[in-house]
């Protein structure tokens, strides 16, 4: 039963993505922002977390606004972003090119610094967050020539589903990791000098250091910061904007060091200037990022006694 569920559910999935594809993306973006603001109007739970993280993010930043509002058109670019990301995922490259923009590409040519150990390698690890179309950043990675592109991703519990996810992905050409099933592989992959790997790191993390960002302590992710300095890889972040209805510029932003006098830098110190890195895109475009998750568990619920 099971087995017939998950084909079902793959099937019409894939019959979903199937009619997306047959629209222009200009069309796609405008629907995805209709069901955006139906979704701000149904989600409560989420519509919470973002409006009231919103409000937060104002007071910090002495900003006037107004956090519902913001609210809403943050649900509507997100159901842009979302179900352009389907229609994206089986656009050539030559049909993406008057969409999306690569800005800082320059920026993996350039030859390591002084300070960095003598068996760096060419690889590099892109700290990418929840910016914009996120999906887009695996078409930036598979453009990097001579390099091989890699992502990590968690998941879906839905088989037939988690299926779909993989194949979507898989078109770009770069390759995805299951981060909960496949370390091994990814470390394989890792001892290759040409691989550049972009990892998420703009979200709570169970195992990550409690550091400052935008205001207040949150968990932050150490991931960038440790697999740069473990795999001898340089370090960057990647920020995707949207500039307008179904438009995107994914820019790659100056090298983070992770040595400095010949030694290491503290984790800590690393993962901090890319927290940095990520404030900057988000006061640059406060709706470009990912309000609805809660991310310094201020809403969560209260148990009952």
């Amino acid at each position: 039963m099971d087995r017939l569920l998950n084909h079902l559910l793959y099937l019409a999935g894939r019959t979903f993505v199937w009619v997306v594809q047959l629209f222009p993306l200009r069309f796609v973006a405008w629907t995805g922002r209709m069901a955006g603001l139906l979704a701000f109007y149904l989600d409560w739970r989420h519509r919470r977390v973002a409006v009231g993280q919103l409000d937060c993010f104002l007071k910090h930043t002495g900003r006037k606004g107004d956090s519902v509002k913001m609210g809403r058109e943050h649900f509507q670019r997100l159901g842009e972003n979302y179900l352009s990301a389907v229609k994206t995922s089986g656009m050539k490259a030559e049909a993406l090119e008057k969409h999306i923009e690569f800005r800082g590409i320059d920026l993996f040519e350039k030859p390591v610094t002084p300070d960095s150990p003598d068996e760096w390698k060419n690889g590099w690890i892109i700290a990418i967050g929840h910016f914009g179309n996120f999906e887009l950043y695996a078409r930036s990675l598979s453009s990097l020539n001579g390099r091989v592109g890699a992502a990590t991703y968690r998941g879906l519990n839905q088989p037939g589903l988690n299926r779909l996810l993989h194949e979507l992905r898989a078109s770009s050409g770069v390759r995805f990791f299951d981060r909960r099933k496949e370390v091994k592989a990814l470390r394989k992959l890792m001892t290759d000098g040409s691989v550049v790997l972009g990892l998420l790191g703009d979200q709570s993390a169970g195992s990550g250091m409690l550091l400052d960002f935008l205001g207040d302590k949150c968990l932050c992710s150490t991931a960038p910061a440790i697999f740069s300095q473990r795999y001898h890889c340089r370090l960057a972040t990647g920020i995707c904007y949207r500039t307008g209805p179904a438009k995107w510029v994914v820019e790659f932003e100056k090298e983070i060091p992770t040595f400095a006098n010949g030694s290491k830098r503290s984790v800590e110190e690393v993962t901090q200037d890319v927290n940095t890195a990520f404030e900057k895109a988000i006061y640059k475009d406060p709706l470009n990022w990912f309000w609805v998750h809660d991310r310094w568990k201020r809403f969560k619920k209260k148990r009952k006694r």
